[in-house]
């Protein structure tokens, strides 16, 4: 069982930004040329999680994987997954070499890869914060206004292997003396398929409610700055005025940018000085890739997460009880 202390740390209360370890580096694009770690890695797949549609992930992600092919002189695959676990298992399966992860499927790539991966920054925000939130939603037009009128409802989890759309919720769900378990508290659960299906779901009423991730700050009318709300909201998928938000979480640190363990360290550095110059020099193409507001991206180690694997393991240890 999980003690207070990782509770708080799980849910970012009183998060802080990881020290910057390479604060004097240098932030310019790197030079163009094949490297010797190409030998190792012919070609870079670039894990690529569900929870949006494939054509919108293939647009956001086209310059983006355009100039790491340009840069170091070798092929660029985007493996898509219908859902979190499809790149968690290509990560233990030794068939993707990179991905943008939430901090739940990074966790589980973690244990399911025995530590085959290897987290090397996330997104900061304006104010400096590193963290986002996740929020329980219901249609505007439902009645519904508190989490407590959702007892007998029915609630769409995003995926199993999200910390926003799963694992968090349910860890404050029960601290709050609320059981998550479908026929506990909540007459009917179950998994949209992700969180853009999640939201779908509950618009055409098969669900009375969902949770998803949103940066929580910023105007809501407009999906906040940053998050699965601001970018179906941007795409005409959603209308914000049809859905109400009766729920948040406390602050979650934001997932990272991860490459397999087991690649050349030089792969790895590489990868890492790229991307911090992306995020310095292309700010179209870092907004692109990384959804919303942020200005930087900053680097962060294992140990950051390492909460999370206690709260993965902690909700397996729940699903062998039922």
């Amino acid at each position: 069982m999980l003690s207070r202390r990782q509770m708080l740390l799980a849910t970012g209360a009183g998060l802080a930004m990881p020290a910057l370890a390479y604060a004097d580096e240098d932030r310019s694009l790197p030079k163009k040329g094949k490297r010797a770690w190409a030998a190792q890695v012919p070609t870079i797949h670039l894990g690529m999680l569900g929870g949006e549609n494939d054509a919108d992930r293939l647009a956001r992600y086209g310059a983006y994987s355009k100039l790491i092919e340009e840069t170091f002189e070798v092929p660029v695959k985007l493996v898509l997954a219908a859902d979190y676990a499809g790149v968690i298992q290509a990560f233990a399966a030794k068939q993707v070499e990179a991905s943008f992860m939430s901090p739940a499927a990074y966790a589980q790539a973690w244990l399911e890869s025995n530590g085959n991966v290897k987290p090397l920054f996330t997104s900061q925000e304006k104010d400096g914060a590193n963290y986002y939130v996740a929020v329980l939603y219901v249609r505007a037009d439902s009645g519904i206004t508190s989490l407590e009128q959702l007892k007998g409802k029915s609630l769409a989890w995003a995926d199993p292997n999200s910390a926003s759309g799963y694992l968090i919720p349910r860890s404050e769900f029960r601290a709050a003396g609320i059981d998550p378990e479908p026929g506990k508290f909540f007459g009917r659960t179950g998994f949209a398929g992700g969180h853009e299906q999640g939201v779908i779901a509950v618009l055409n009423k098969q669900y009375d409610a969902g949770v998803t991730w949103t940066s929580g700050v910023g105007d809501p009318a407009e999906g906040y700055t940053r998050g699965n709300l601001r970018m179906m909201a941007e795409k005409k998928l959603l209308k914000m005025s049809d859905l109400r938000m009766i729920w948040k979480s406390r602050p979650i640190l934001n997932g990272p940018y991860v490459v397999r363990a087991d690649t050349p360290s030089e792969f790895q550095t590489d990868m890492y000085q790229l991307h911090r110059a992306i995020a310095k020099n292309l700010p179209e193409m870092f907004h692109s890739v990384d959804l919303g507001s942020s200005i930087d991206w900053v680097p962060v180690k294992h140990e950051d997460y390492s909460v999370f694997i206690d709260l993965v393991q902690a909700e397996a240890a729940q699903r062998r009880k039922r």
